[in-house]
């Protein structure tokens, strides 16, 4: 961040914020600019919902993370069973752990210092229409254990939460050698059944190929965190970023926030592990020819900004035979994601149900 930006610390989503009528808490209304009385129904705006947001130099973050970056302290408590870091409202002692299905004693609480997000995608999806998305999915499961819906008749088991994630942009610039490479035909002889016959093969001329690409990425994004299974969070995309609002507590109000794990310099080291096939795709396209062969690339990252924002999902985990399984919307988009036990009771039934019924309709048509 620049080196005039102040230390700031910022109070937690946990803290209760007072409803200008009748003095009640306030919690986020999704899909509004509002925080809603859960008491007399009144909506509090949220002023200066949108503003331009900042991107922040990289360089200079890491350079002044310890001093003046801009911060802010939250109340955390800690799952035994995944590591997850998680923030819980206030008059909750003690409840499930939202990634993995542990119980957590909220006894244990921590108060850390992290770096402040600059913007985030604020809750479209409510939770009534959080949980039909997912009494929809498990009743759409086939050989799902009995339990697995019963559990989906447990309105507590979602719960919705802001996921730390990073994007980072950068100017990149790419030297490389490689081989094009250029099909020709070639005809030769073959004896078949003692006839001599002419056919055709399709074979590769390789000539050297070197040169430089320059691919510029902007919001490259990266997830913050590690309790959610990559590849089920992964396809909670794409995000809308173009709407990304500049961070304020007051959307934060209402649900929780996880820690980021991941922290600046390593989501750097992943976002070039994202960045890698593109590249490799346009030195491809510069190589030209009909297949390419690359030997070695040498990247330059220049203009490298970042952004630290909070992206909403909706989560719930289920604990079955001593293993977790993970369901979760992307709370923008209403895309469902999950994995699921399966009962192998129901699977053995069926298979043995329709090696019955194939075993009399054999026998029937037999006769």
């Amino acid at each position: 961040m620049e080196e005039e930006a102040v230390k700031k610390e910022v109070s937690s989503n946990q803290d209760e914020i007072k409803c200008n009528g009748c003095g009640a808490s306030l919690v986020y209304n999704p899909g509004t600019v509002h925080l809603l009385c859960q008491f007399c129904g009144a909506e509090n705006p949220i002023e200066n919902a949108k503003t331009q947001i900042k991107e922040n130099d990289f360089y200079a973050a890491l350079e002044h993370l310890g001093s003046t970056s801009v911060k802010q302290t939250i109340t955390l408590v800690k799952c035994t069973g995944c590591a997850a870091e998680v923030t819980f409202e206030p008059n909750i002692s003690s409840e499930d752990c939202p990634f993995c299905g542990a119980h957590i004693v909220t006894e244990d609480k921590t108060t850390v210092d992290v770096l402040q997000p600059e913007a985030l995608l604020a809750f479209n999806i409510d939770a009534a229409k959080a949980y039909e998305l997912f009494k929809k999915w498990i009743n759409g499961l086939w050989f799902a254990p009995n339990d697995l819906k019963k559990y989906a008749i447990q309105k507590d088991k979602l719960a919705g939460i802001y996921m730390p994630f990073w994007t980072y942009d950068a100017d990149t610039i790419s030297s490389y050698l490689g081989q094009r490479g250029v099909y020709y035909t070639e005809s030769y002889t073959v004896t078949i059944n003692g006839k001599s016959q002419t056919q055709t093969r399709t074979k590769t001329r390789w000539y050297p190929a070197g040169g430089t690409v320059n691919v510029p990425f902007d919001d490259t994004l990266v997830r913050g965190s590690n309790s959610l299974p990559i590849k089920l969070l992964e396809k909670l995309e794409p995000w809308d970023l173009p709407n990304l609002t500049s961070y304020d507590n007051k959307y934060l109000s209402g649900f929780r926030t996880e820690k980021y794990q991941i922290d600046l310099k390593e989501g750097f080291v992943m976002a070039k592990d994202k960045m890698k096939p593109i590249i490799e795709t346009a030195i491809k396209n510069d190589i030209g020819g009909d297949t390419q062969r690359i030997f070695s690339v040498n990247t330059d990252y220049n203009n490298i900004s970042f952004k630290h924002i909070l992206l909403p999902v909706w989560v719930s985990s289920y604990l079955y035979n001593k293993k977790t399984f993970n369901f979760m919307i992307n709370a923008r988009t209403s895309e469902v994601q999950g994995d699921r036990p399966y009962s192998w009771i129901k699977i053995s039934l069926t298979i043995v149900a329709a090696l019955t019924v194939g075993i009399i309709t054999y026998y029937l048509f037999s006769e």
